[in-house]
């Protein structure tokens, strides 16, 4: 298997567009964009500041994370007869989690598109991971009801058929807690741990995690739940550790070579 690293750095470079990739103007994210693109572009915290407000992305969100689960599994059950059920499970988590969304949404040039309130734009909301992972969910909810299931298919494909041959093909498909704990113990014996403080009212918690090794900080993540949060913390370690797995195995190749 190769190191768990890999997964993460595939992962970051998923849907670098050229001419032959999908692109927002295929989900209809235009100079002229229909209604129903741009509630799909429109948060809430727009909404809420608006006299009359207009309609937000939400459940448009709801029904793009559905078809985009849909599809992703589809794919993967039929690509790989082989694979058992909790296989199959890892795969998909792996290339559908807000992390690798985000990073789509970042390649599309989503970010300057979302009508944000001014709170969450002075925040910087329109590169937050979560935020852009929603917002990509949406836009393919409102493709599904504008353009039917086969055309967005088809711009979901477009973009995952390579990054799970990629993170199949690497021996990926754990999820970054898995493979943060997998390569910290195979460093030096020990378990990560993670500390985590919330935010907000109980309706629309915010989780904020650190995970550490030992007393050593590795990453922060930031999500709507415990679990999301954790696990971008740990997708940010990861990269973190790299330079530490590096620098160890190099010590273990020096001493090889020495004795």
């Amino acid at each position: 298997m190769c190191a768990p690293t890999v997964v993460s750095t595939r992962v970051a470079r998923l849907s670098k567009p050229n001419s032959q990739s999908p692109t927002l103007e295929a989900l209809g994210v235009t100079a002229d964009p229909s209604d129903l693109v741009e509630v799909a572009l429109t948060h809430r915290s727009f909404a809420y500041e608006q006299t009359e407000p207009p309609p937000h992305n939400e459940r448009l969100e709801f029904l793009g994370d559905a078809i985009l689960g849909a599809v992703v599994t589809d794919h993967i059950y039929k690509r790989f007869p082989d694979l058992t059920e909790g296989e199959l499970a890892r795969l998909r988590a792996s290339v559908v989690n807000t992390g690798a969304l985000a990073r789509i949404a970042r390649d599309l040039g989503l970010g300057p598109h979302i009508r944000l309130g001014r709170g969450e734009e002075a925040s910087g909301g329109s590169d937050k991971p979560s935020l852009l992972a929603d917002t990509f969910e949406a836009l393919l909810g409102a493709a599904y009801i504008e353009q039917g299931l086969d055309a967005v298919r088809d711009f979901i494909l477009g973009i995952f058929t390579p990054l799970i041959g990629d993170v199949h093909d690497s021996g990926g498909g754990f999820d970054p807690k898995t493979q943060l704990q997998e390569l910290i113990v195979k460093i030096n014996g020990e378990l990560p741990s993670y500390r985590l403080a919330s935010s907000g009212p109980e309706h629309d918690k915010r989780f904020i995690a650190h995970v550490y090794k030992g007393e050593q900080l590795l990453g922060v993540g930031r999500g709507r739940s415990k679990k999301e949060a954790e696990q971008e913390a740990a997708r940010e370690a990861l990269d973190n550790v790299a330079d530490l797995a590096h620098g160890v195995a190099d010590a273990g190749n020096t001493s090889a070579r020495a004795s």
